[in-house]
């Protein structure tokens, strides 16, 4: 057989890796007539130096290599794949981008399951039953995973086989032999180990150790293992130093001994063969998995553990000592009562490595060789690929890679330019609210989105945009400023009634979807003060923007009074307008249609499901539809209402100068169209809409260059405006967003508003 595996592979450094590659390596041991391939999934843009049976890689948070990744296996004669699941380490919301890999790949699928939740989330719920329907076969590694699947998510035990956590086959050894080595001799050396995290709970270890150490002074523990490398580039090394802080309040630090370090096999072996007692003082009952618990267990550890999923069937029984969580003292009671019965802890040493000769490698090796072997012949055909699955019209929708070059060089300390003289900053016009707000809802959608290569910088952006916000928001006339020159001097007191709109949808945005809490905090700050006066406005497109604000602000902020009631009367607003001006022939809020159109139908569209208001439903899917129809050519591409001229009604409408953000609306209204019936027509114009910007338009040219990833700034007659403004270039990359959230495989829970 040839097998691949999909998950992380070493050397990265996370328990996936490490059992993908012992996996790996035992299957190959076991059957020398297997071949075991790898697509290793990184968790950073520059991977990592893998072995030569790696022979593709997956970045996280790239949904097309996924996809290229089911293409490669697909064309590889590959006989079965093995996916090691767990949420965190593919990309999407709860790693649903693992589904477009599954989604396409022809041959039979054996999941390993590393996490069960028994109270997923939406989002979680959805992946995991997805994940079931494109698997033949789940494997868990403990019975009570196998519980949690029937109960919670409805999968027969037919489909599921339980398999233990791999362990290597070490002798029994008397932990006194192997302390000379580092140094412990003459000590009882307690251990925890694993990628440090608070999680781990090991504060409660460090709390029982006073108790522990005044009856047994000998004793010393050790903390194992480097900081998880996800935490170390959020908080740095905060949670070593507070265990470490922790210890010498509680007078323990001669007792504690910290190695910070990821070590190979080889060197966990020695310090395994040195334990007395293991501690697991884990928080958390769900879970179901713990590869360090099953290596200690099969070498013949003592335990002392909280009762998580695992622990209580692998130590059950007599097995290990099981304490309740979050208790230091009946961790400290554990530890003693071991250490004043040698002889028990001696017989359950025993029992321990007996029971643990079932999950060494070449066993547990053995049991996924007969399900995969099964796997496979349970399956009419094997490596059959047809290749009808791979025409045009079923494939997925191509979208162009992010390229936020251009962003980059429009924005400065201050925040983003409005506008360029090609792909040159024009430091004459300045800045205005309008761009930056923009920016930042760029910015928080590219951060949902998930990083890449392109997106490092984002937070430090998004800072520089919610400043401006913050800096053009006038305290004393209630209302933002929109103009800015270069030397920093505001042109205006107050700016125009759309550009507060837009500001204020940005700060809904940044309340609603940012992961930076500091800016969550400012941008609802904001967001409440600038509020209160949009009910004054005469603008229907300020107040459709309002809108978009609002309903993004709820997601964080679900009760708000006044965001609620601003929302029904600015929805009733907009509905009057519509019964004033709209007839069979003309089905539009205002005697003209001029910019952004589609922003007053998405309104609405919105408000009509989350408020919910059938009328607001109606008419805006009704006024898209009327608007849909109005820039579509018999060629079968968008036109845009042009801004030389607009559409009034009874008069000619204006066919240029055709502008980016009227696709850009047409894109996000459509797309929030289809989430709200699920007819796919709704998807089709979307995808109609910002192919114009590639150059399916009236003159066939390409308005996006990929080359600086800035946008022109408008179609002429007879050419495009090659100078490439902020307000076009964002135009560009906020529908590539958008599109890119659609073709994500999981909805989003609330309303999305871009």
């Amino acid at each position: 057989m040839r097998i691949a595996f999909v998950g992380g592979y070493e050397p990265r450094r996370c328990g996936i890796a490490t059992f993908t590659h012992d996996l790996c390596k035992a299957i190959s041991a076991t059957d020398l007539s297997s071949e075991c391939i790898v697509a290793a999934v990184n968790d950073r843009k520059d991977g990592y130096r893998y072995p030569s049976k790696v022979r593709l890689e997956i970045l996280e948070n790239d949904l097309d290599s996924y996809r290229r990744a089911a293409d490669f296996l697909n064309f590889h004669d590959t006989d079965a794949l093995c996916v090691q699941h767990e949420f965190g380490i593919y990309g999407g919301r709860a790693g649903s981008h693992l589904l477009a890999l599954l989604k396409e790949v022809r041959m039979p699928v054996v999941a390993t399951l590393h996490t069960i939740l028994s109270d997923p989330n939406p989002s979680q719920r959805k992946v995991m039953e997805e994940l079931s329907c494109y698997s033949d076969r789940l494997v868990v590694m403990a019975r009570k995973g196998a519980e949690i699947l029937g109960e919670t998510y409805g999968i027969p035990d037919t489909k599921i086989d339980v398999i233990p956590h791999g362990i290597p086959d070490v002798p029994f050894v008397d932990s006194a032999l192997a302390k000379t080595q580092f140094g412990v001799e003459g000590k009882t050396v307690l251990l925890t180990f694993g990628l440090l995290g608070p999680g781990k709970g090991i504060e409660h270890a460090i709390e029982a150790l006073p108790e522990i150490v005044n009856k047994h002074p000998q004793v010393v523990y050790i903390v194992l293992g480097a900081t998880h490398p996800n935490l170390l580039a959020r908080e740095g090394e905060s949670y070593r130093l507070s265990l470490e802080r922790l210890a010498a309040a509680r007078g323990v630090k001669g007792h504690v001994i910290f190695h910070n370090r990821f070590v190979s096999l080889k060197e966990l072996t020695q310090f395994i063969a040195a334990t007395d007692i293991y501690i697991t003082p884990y928080l958390n009952e769900a879970q179901i998995t713990s590869g360090t618990l099953a290596y200690v267990f099969g070498a013949g550890k003592a335990v002392v553990s909280t009762p998580y999923w695992h622990a209580q069937e692998m130590l059950g029984q007599g097995r290990g000592i099981l304490v309740p969580f979050h208790d230091s003292k009946a961790i400290a009671g554990g530890v003693i009562s071991y250490l004043d019965n040698p002889n028990w802890m001696e017989r359950t040493r025993e029992e321990a490595y007996r029971c643990g000769r079932e999950m060494i490698w070449p066993k547990v090796a053995q049991q996924y060789l007969d399900t995969f072997q099964r796997t496979i012949v349970d399956r009419e055909t094997l490596t059959h690929v047809d290749l009808t699955d791979y025409t045009l019209a079923n494939r997925h929708y191509e979208l162009p890679p992010r390229r936020l070059d251009h962003i980059h060089r429009m924005s400065d300390g201050t925040g983003i330019y409005q506008h360029a003289v090609y792909n040159v900053p024009n430091f004459h016009e300045g800045y205005c609210i309008d761009d930056n707000a923009r920016a930042y809802i760029l910015c928080v959608l590219l951060e949902e989105l998930g990083p890449d290569s392109q997106t490092d910088s984002l937070e430090f952006l998004a800072t520089r945009y919610l400043a401006f916000l913050a800096a053009a928001w006038n305290q004393r006339t209630g209302r933002f400023r929109n103009f800015m020159s270069h030397g920093r001097l505001w042109l205006e007191e107050t700016g125009s009634e759309d550009s507060h709109g837009r500001a204020l949808w940005a700060l809904g945005v940044g309340t609603g979807r940012s992961l930076e809490e500091g800016h969550r905090r400012l941008s609802a700050l904001l967001f409440e003060q600038s509020l209160p006066v949009v009910e004054s406005f005469t603008s229907p497109r300020a107040w459709a923007f309002a809108i978009l604000g609002i309903h993004e602000y709820l997601r964080e902020n679900a009760t708000s009074e006044p965001a609620i009631l601003m929302r029904q009367t600015l929805t009733a607003k907009l509905i009057t307008s519509w019964h004033t001006y709209a007839s069979d022939d003309w089905q539009w809020f205002e005697h003209s249609a001029t910019y952004e159109n589609a922003r007053l139908s998405q309104a609405l569209i919105l408000s009509g499901q989350w408020m919910p208001n059938d009328e607001a439903l109606e008419i805006g899917l009704q006024s898209l539809r009327w608007l849909v129809s109005m820039q579509n050519t018999q060629a079968g591409h968008f036109r845009p209402i042009g801004s030389n001229g607009f559409c009034v009604k009874d008069g000619k409408k204006a066919d240029f100068d055709q502008q980016p953000v009227e696709a850009q609306a047409m894109i996000a209204a459509c797309l929030e169209a289809g989430r709200a019936t699920q007819d796919e027509y709704w998807s089709i114009e979307a995808k109609r809409a910002f192919e114009w910007f590639l150059g399916r338009n009236d003159l066939g040219l390409s308005l996006y260059d990929p080359k600086s990833g800035g946008c022109g700034d408008g179609l002429h007659s007879n050419r495009v405006n090659q100078n490439q403004g902020a307000e076009s270039t964002l135009a560009f990359h906020i529908s590539l967003a958008e599109m890119n959230c659609a073709e994500q495989l999981i909805a989003h829970p609330a309303p999305v508003s871009t």
